[in-house]
């Protein structure tokens, strides 16, 4: 894997590169549509295709489950699996791991946890993930972690993160000890943790950047910690990290935590958001998220977004797709899906226009002019703004 540095930003932190990979170069920043079970949901290749996806993700720990690694194996990998042709990251199972925690539990190098689909017994470790990983052929490999729950206080964040960095070494001598199985050479990202505490954020960081990882990633975010904390760790972690390596926020997020993210140097994002919201009846437009459920678009004969050029408002309108969501016809899902996916990809693609064209201020400002922001009212960001107050910090 190659990563080329091609534009900064004037002002903010924002910057566009390239990545270079055996199934194809990505344009970054980018956003990665998630194929959990090796299939985006409700989409084929096709439409991804035709949404212009760069990159997709795969899940080692779902996949691992279900088909399993000898049908993997005997596929000849999961490019060849799903007939994708274009870049696969894959993660290592540590956050559904993490998401499990009332299942596993973590044993010197290992973690013994119970399957979610029927009660059997499995065991990961970084030389196992990292196997599962091999064998599915991914362009880029995750290393195996633990992500921090949000709370998490601050001696049980610094064990976790002993532990992280621990398997993180683990991950890489155990897979640059052994050749790729198909043939392509297989990138390795390390991932900064530490929950919520900006030491122990720097200390990762620091420790990645001499472990020479192919790229970062910062995990163990868009768990429930405040808004605010997010975007601030974001931008430290990003200005810790090295330049000519990409960075990779996982797991985010909704489109203005797409923009607040590359304004503080993000290069990749991934979320299940596009989907799982289309299927729910949510859809995204320039102008903000509507339900489309909603009685208020019976006779709404406008597409969903007149901005958009993809199938489903070039070719049917509010009207239709909120008669297909009342009768549960598949097929607005489908379109609903198509839409979203086209939504986040053409946001990261105008946002990488902006940066190569020097003008992304002007492309954020006009943004949230635009786009409604879902404030989060909670207790705990309530707190945080106060705290950020009496240190006259302006989140």
């Amino acid at each position: 894997m190659k990563f080329t540095l091609e534009a900064t930003s004037s002002a903010y932190s924002a910057r566009a590169g390239r990545i270079e990979t055996t199934h194809g170069s990505i344009g970054t920043p980018v956003f990665m549509p998630v194929g959990t079970h090796a299939t985006v949901k409700a989409l084929s290749n096709r439409e991804l295709e035709e949404a212009q996806a760069q990159i997709i993700l795969g899940n080692t720990y779902h996949l691992y489950l279900r088909p399993g690694m000898d049908v993997i194996r005997a596929a000849g990998g999961l490019h060849a699996f799903m007939n994708w042709n274009k870049p696969i990251l894959t993660d290592s199972g540590g956050f559904q791991v993490f998401s499990l925690s009332h299942l596993r539990k973590i044993e010197g190098d290992s973690t013994s946890f119970r399957s979610h689909i029927d009660g059997s017994l499995h065991q990961f470790s970084p030389q196992i993930s990292m196997e599962i990983q091999r064998t599915l052929g991914s362009d880029i490999v995750m290393v195996f972690d633990e992500c921090t729950p949000y709370p998490c206080d601050y001696e049980y964040a610094k064990r976790s993160l002993e532990l992280t960095h621990r398997w993180e070494k683990l991950s890489k001598a155990y897979l640059r000890s052994r050749e790729p199985l198909w043939g392509h050479p297989q990138a390795l990202f390390g991932i900064v943790q530490g929950s919520v505490y900006e030491d122990l954020r720097m200390q990762s960081a620091d420790m990645l950047t001499r472990e020479d990882f192919d790229g970062y990633a910062i995990g163990g975010l868009a768990v429930g910690e405040p808004k605010e904390v997010m975007y601030d760790l974001t931008q430290k972690v990003c200005d810790a990290l090295p330049e000519d390596k990409p960075r990779y926020l996982m797991g985010v997020g909704k489109p203005e935590d797409i923009i607040h993210s590359i304004a503080r140097g993000v290069d990749m994002m991934d979320c299940v958001l596009p989907t799982r919201n289309a299927r729910n009846g949510s859809v995204y437009t320039w102008d903000g998220k509507i339900n489309i459920k909603n009685s208020q678009y019976k006779n709404d004969f406008s597409p969903l977004d007149p901005e958009c050029g993809c199938y489903a408002c070039r070719n049917h309108s509010r009207a239709y797709l909120h008669h297909l969501y009342r009768q549960n016809e598949i097929l607005g899902l489908r379109l609903n899906s198509i839409h979203n996916i086209h939504f986040f990809l053409e946001l990261t693609r105008k946002t990488r226009e902006a940066i190569l064209e020097d003008r992304f201020p002007e492309f954020y400002r006009d943004f949230f002019k635009r786009y409604p922001v879902e404030d989060d009212h909670s207790e705990a960001n309530a707190v945080h703004r106060e705290n950020r107050r009496k240190k006259f910090v302006i989140p």
